[in-house]
């Protein structure tokens, strides 16, 4: 679909239209203001975790440069933007109230509204505290308690002028990458640790949400990196098993217990060696399942998948975060990725934009009782070239969000009750164990000078964002 078609698309009335960052990827300052290390500021020092050495120490600078970023923002056009608060700048080493983190975000959401733009806060985008892994970090029911007191620390601070709370970004990522494949902080490869976290997030998720719910908030949700898990031969009963262990472990393991108050019976069985019965305490699915308000997405690519170790491993990655190949990654051990005929990114993974609308089609034919959608992240690394003039003419990006969002609109027009679409980045930052290597953003930083430009993605989606407006 064309821009100008795409522009002439009808959305629902109040559709948002954002764009999102977190914070251990662009504020900087880590060890500034009060803040301590964050799991991911200490993985960032083991040899070989991180591509190129780099660390969270200066980022993009946005902890100072904040207000200049909210310009930016305006200058776009966002209606909102995501963002996330850092536990390790709120409450550093989980002991006691930062006032001076506080400030700092208290300051962004003033900046925010002033501008007109709509603050949607996630909790936990990844950073916990690092005392808290050196007790056992997510694998410790207690952690579950910790983080429903630290979101009632923002919500007393925030809970004024923020109307939009997320409790936690891709859990996916954060457990079973950090605790199983050890690819993400805090680098662990113990299968068992993984399912606890699995099962301790969404009781935190839970507790937090009953928490806010009772001190105000009305807007309540999670944001969950979902894929398609496609056979590679949907005759093949090996590649079938295959897609359904991935769907159970990428998706299902998360939906079901938040949404319907159940583990899948399959998911149960697959991780029976892991213990995930043995964790789950009498009254948690009850909290877990706390009713929410809405359901974000995050969505890169689809999985194609078999469960032959004779197919080419091909795409490494789920919804934000790499899969990784050769470690443990509970319950799929015997999956592979084969490649398919399709465009690749930066990051080498698959373009297909249809694999979207496929997807919230069938969140909401499978889940009746599904809250309204907000696409959370969707986005795409390529290598930019900066032209003599200072520019970046990134075509294939500004093509990679046309598209998917041309495949929200028909989304739309069959069903799925999608509400906004925040891009995935606002700024290029530090990508996880890619360092700055990958560069996500439909605004350019230069990391020598910190100097922001915007792409030509960002004025054509600042485009569409403006014809949304007039239509």
């Amino acid at each position: 679909m064309s821009e100008r078609a795409l522009a002439g698309a009808t959305w629902p009335k109040g559709f948002i239209w954002g764009s999102a960052t977190a914070a251990a990827q662009v504020e900087g300052a880590a060890h500034e203001g009060g803040k301590e290390d964050s799991i991911w500021d200490a993985f960032a020092r083991v040899s070989g975790a991180v591509h190129g050495g780099d660390n969270l120490e200066i980022a993009d600078d946005h902890y100072h440069r904040m207000p200049s970023d909210v310009r930016l923002m305006r200058e776009l056009g966002l209606d909102s933007y995501r963002f996330s608060t850092s536990w390790a700048r709120v409450r550093p080493g989980d002991r006691a109230v930062n006032p001076d983190g506080l400030d700092f975000y208290s300051r962004l959401v003033d900046e925010l509204l002033e501008s007109g733009i709509l603050p949607w806060l996630t909790l936990y985008h990844w950073d916990l505290p690092q005392t808290l892994e050196e007790t056992g970090g997510w694998a410790n029911r207690d952690t579950a308690f910790r983080f429903r007191d630290y979101a009632e620390d923002v919500y007393e601070a925030l809970g004024d002028r923020v109307t939009h709370w997320t409790t936690f970004n891709e859990p996916f990522c954060s457990s079973l990458l950090g605790y199983a494949s050890g690819v993400h902080a805090p680098g662990r490869q113990e299968p068992r640790a993984a399912v606890a976290a699995v099962h301790h997030q969404h009781l935190a998720h839970g507790l937090a949400v009953n928490t806010l719910r009772t001190l105000g908030a009305q807007n309540l949700g999670i944001t969950l990196n979902l894929t398609n898990a496609i056979p590679r031969d949907a005759e093949d009963p090996v590649d079938l098993d295959a897609a359904r262990r991935l769907d159970s472990l990428a998706n299902r393991i998360f939906l079901e217990p938040l949404l319907l108050g159940i583990y899948p019976e399959d998911t149960l069985a697959d991780l029976e060696p892991y213990g995930l019965g043995d964790i789950i305490l009498p009254g948690d699915l009850e909290t877990i399942s706390a009713p929410i308000d809405f359901l974000g997405v995050n969505h890169y690519h689809d999985d194609l998948v078999s469960g032959h170790p004779d197919s080419a491993v091909g795409d490494s990655h789920s919804g934000g975060a790499e899969r990784p190949t050769g470690s443990p990654w509970v319950g799929s051990e015997h999956i592979t990725f084969p490649s398919r005929d399709l465009p690749r990114t930066a990051m080498d993974w698959e373009v297909n934009p249809d694999g979207l609308r496929a997807l919230l089609v069938r969140l909401g034919a499978e889940y009746p009782a599904l809250p309204p959608l907000y696409i959370t992240e969707n986005g795409a690394a390529y290598d930019d070239v900066v032209s003599a003039d200072g520019t970046v003419h990134d075509t294939e990006r500004t093509a990679f969000i046309r598209d998917h969002l041309a495949s929200v609109a028909e989304a739309i027009e069959q069903g799925a009750d999608v509400r906004g679409y925040f891009v995935w980045s606002l700024l290029d930052n530090f990508e996880w164990s890619y360092g700055y290597d990958k560069r996500f953003g439909i605004v350019r930083v230069d990391y020598d000078t910190l100097e922001r430009t915007i792409k030509d993605s960002g004025l054509a989606y600042a485009r569409l964002i403006q014809a949304a407006h007039s239509a």
